[in-house]
């Protein structure tokens, strides 16, 4: 396993697990037990998931030790407030019933997201989250949490892939000392990901599959991934991934492949947010 360090000095492991789409509690503990099971100690999860039940369970059978495993979880749009993300950090820690979570994340750029990072500031300054950080915030977005509040994020969680490489986005955050973390590796297969003959081709030189091809390009970019599978023979795929390196122009291959254009949907348009957020962002005006 590879780490990376954070900007307050945390160890994060650079490959970790995504339950995301992962709502049924029994599958989505069996797949945290399996993907711990087969070497990874970084899972991500978040209240919109609505499976911290799930991954506190598998936590407790895996027989690994708490500070052996690094856990993510990300507060929702409907709790964006001080008073709201204060419960919502308590509420995370019950589900996952944990003592601390080690990095906690506001999951999207909306609502009060002052008010809520005060809170989680919080929680960082009790020790019951020893790192905090953001996700699908754009840089002008980031550069202002910065500018007006006192802890730096630690993450920016974003949509990351070949078709979508967010080169400008990642220079910004690194340039921040924020660390980038790619949800979607994949693209969830769009464009046939899976059967590129270029990336194809690449993994053929190490005897890698496309899979293991774009997480290794992820991480020698120094970006986090979390790739997602509920099959245990893909999780241990995309897992070994440590024992070859891409060579500069593979790198530079790769680069070419990318659309320049997100394959889920746009967080600034203001009709998609109103339609994919709208409702939760009701519920803070709700006392």
């Amino acid at each position: 396993m590879k780490f990376v360090e954070l900007n307050n000095g945390v160890k994060m492991p650079q490959l970790g697990f995504g339950v995301f789409q992962v709502p049924d509690l029994k599958e989505c503990e069996q797949a945290v037990l399996d993907a711990i099971d087969s070497g990874y100690r970084l899972i991500d999860t978040a209240a919109a998931y609505h499976n911290e039940e799930a991954v506190g369970a598998a936590i407790k059978k895996s027989g690994v030790a708490r500070e052996e495993l690094f856990i993510t979880s990300k507060l929702w749009v409907s709790d964006a407030s001080y008073e709201r993300a204060k419960k919502g950090i308590e509420t995370s820690l019950n589900k996952l019933g944990l003592d601390y979570i080690d990095l906690y994340l506001l999951h999207q750029p909306y609502g009060d997201v002052i008010g809520a990072w005060k809170a989680l500031e919080e929680a960082y300054h009790a020790g019951k989250v020893r790192a905090i950080g953001v996700s699908n915030f754009y840089a002008d977005q980031l550069k202002n949490l910065i500018l007006t509040c006192d802890v730096r994020p630690v993450i920016n969680q974003i949509e990351v892939n070949p078709w979508y490489q967010q080169k400008q986005e990642i220079k910004l955050n690194q340039a921040e000392d924020v660390r980038v973390e790619a949800w979607a590796p994949f693209a969830e297969g769009k464009h046939n990901i899976f059967q590129n003959e270029v990336l194809a081709e690449i993994g053929q030189k190490y005897g890698k599959a496309n899979g293991q091809v774009i997480l290794r390009w992820l991480m020698q970019r120094g970006i986090v991934v979390i790739p997602k599978s509920v099959h245990k023979n893909r999780m241990e795929e995309n897992f070994d991934v440590f024992n070859f390196e891409l060579s500069d122009e593979d790198m530079q291959t790769i680069a070419k492949l990318d659309k320049n254009e997100s394959q889920f949907f746009d967080h600034r348009d203001p009709e998609t947010i109103e339609q994919i957020f709208g409702s939760s962002l009701s519920q803070l005006k709700q006392k």
